[in-house]
């Protein structure tokens, strides 16, 4: 079975009688008659929120605005008809919609979107992930479909390095740690690594399968030594730089998507780095007013200001 990965963004919108926006999934996806809630794959370098407009106005006809990130998670969807095990990980938005008519997707992967009752949704056929989201009764497994050619690209970025063109694509989880006192922990970027000698928020990709949450604090642990609990969803970004150099000197088409928390470490202890020969050397503990005699990176004095 071949592992791949996938990122997607995807919106939940109601209208003023409560009703909530569904797609149907065609005969050209993965899970034909299934319904889900707009959205779908990002591509290379696509910020998440800029993939939920341009999917939401494929599959519905509809513009939309984004009033709140609703959540983040990661699913496996079993294929044995593709002979795949995909990772998806998955941004939730709320989204409120300011324009359009609704309309079929025309020879896409959904082929019917419709705004659905409250009382209804029990009763349609949705995917697994959607039935989380919503807090619906999960769905009996899919009867694998006859093996169909994937042209609408569902099983591609995978996350994986592509030979031919260094193209990488990473979910990734960040927090913003503190402690009872008031500090900030933070990881030094060890030499070789992008961003070395710079002060950066703990946190990193997540391995295949894993939860973002469960992936963060494994992080933390390992770039710090604390043990923390993760309390807020803060806010999703993305960082493309088509001419990043890895750690071994490799030029990358490098795209990240990453997901901040707030988390808290009640019992702080002196940071020691558990994980020997990785992207950390070092972290401490420090209070807010020592923030700016120290080199940060661009991401960790963007997300600071979320300190509170």
């Amino acid at each position: 079975m071949e592992k791949r990965r996938r990122i997607g963004a995807y919106g939940i919108a109601r209208d003023e009688q409560g009703r909530l926006l569904l797609v149907r999934s065609s005969a050209k996806s993965n899970h034909p008659g299934r319904w889900f809630l707009p959205g779908g794959g990002l591509n290379h370098g696509e910020d998440p929120a800029a993939g939920l407009a341009r999917e939401f106005l494929e599959e519905t006809g509809l513009t939309v605005r984004i009033t709140g990130l609703h959540g983040v998670s990661t699913d496996l969807v079993d294929m044995p008809w593709r002979g795949v095990l995909l990772h998806h990980d998955r941004v939730v938005y709320d989204v409120a919609v300011t324009g359009g008519e609704l309309t079929v997707e025309t020879d896409g992967t959904s082929d019917l979107p419709a705004w659905v009752e409250p009382a209804r949704l029990a009763e349609l056929p949705v995917i697994p992930f959607v039935a989380r989201t919503l807090g619906l009764a999960e769905p009996v497994a899919d009867t694998p479909p006859p093996p169909a050619v994937d042209e609408a690209g569902e099983l591609s970025a995978d996350g994986r390095m592509v030979r031919q063109t260094n193209r990488v694509m990473r979910f990734g989880a960040y927090g913003i740690v503190t402690d009872p006192a008031g500090r900030v922990l933070l990881s030094l970027i060890s030499p070789g690594y992008p961003g070395a000698g710079r002060w950066h928020l703990p946190g990193g990709g997540t391995d295949f399968g894993e939860q973002p949450h469960v992936g963060l604090l494994r992080e933390i642990y390992e770039e710090t030594g604390q043990t923390g609990a993760v309390t807020e969803l803060i806010e999703v970004s993305s960082h493309h730089n088509p001419n990043a150099i890895g750690p071994e000197g490799v030029p990358l088409d490098w795209y990240v998507v990453r997901a901040i928390f707030r988390v808290t470490v009640a019992d702080p202890t002196v940071p020691v780095v558990t994980e020997v020969s990785g992207s950390t050397c070092d972290a401490g503990w420090f209070h807010p007013a020592e923030l700016g005699g120290i080199p940060l990176t661009d991401m960790a004095t963007r997300e600071l200001r979320h300190m509170r």
